[in-house]
């Protein structure tokens, strides 16, 4: 079941089980996970955030509309990256990030969505 994030708080706690569990992850997305939480507060509409929950808590899946397409931002424990799927999350992979994309690039994914 999906929750609304309406306010800084709920995003807050999104972001600390993000940050969290990337250590479970060889850290290969926890820097760039920061870029992209920007680049969702940047550019996602308001009231369109909702973050995935597992067993009550945050989960690593959030939904944001963009430029009124909706798009979803999930960790993939095969290509140990974050991607960006078009509208569900078996969607497209439209954009994928780990530590070593450079900022520039995030940024130019966000601005072109």
């Amino acid at each position: 079941m999906a929750i609304t994030a309406k306010d800084v708080e709920e995003l807050h706690t999104y972001a600390e089980g993000v940050m969290g569990r990337a250590d479970h992850h060889v850290g290969e997305v926890k820097g760039v996970a920061l870029a992209i939480l920007g680049g969702i507060i940047w550019r996602g509409e308001p009231d369109s955030i909702r973050i995935r929950s597992f067993a009550g808590t945050p989960a690593n899946m959030l939904w944001a509309k963009i430029g009124g397409n909706t798009y979803v931002f999930a960790y993939n424990h095969e290509t140990e990256k974050i991607e960006i799927r078009d509208r569900t999350q078996t969607g497209a992979v439209l954009h994928s990030f780990n530590n070593s994309t450079p900022v520039a690039d995030i940024e130019s994914a966000f601005r072109a969505l």
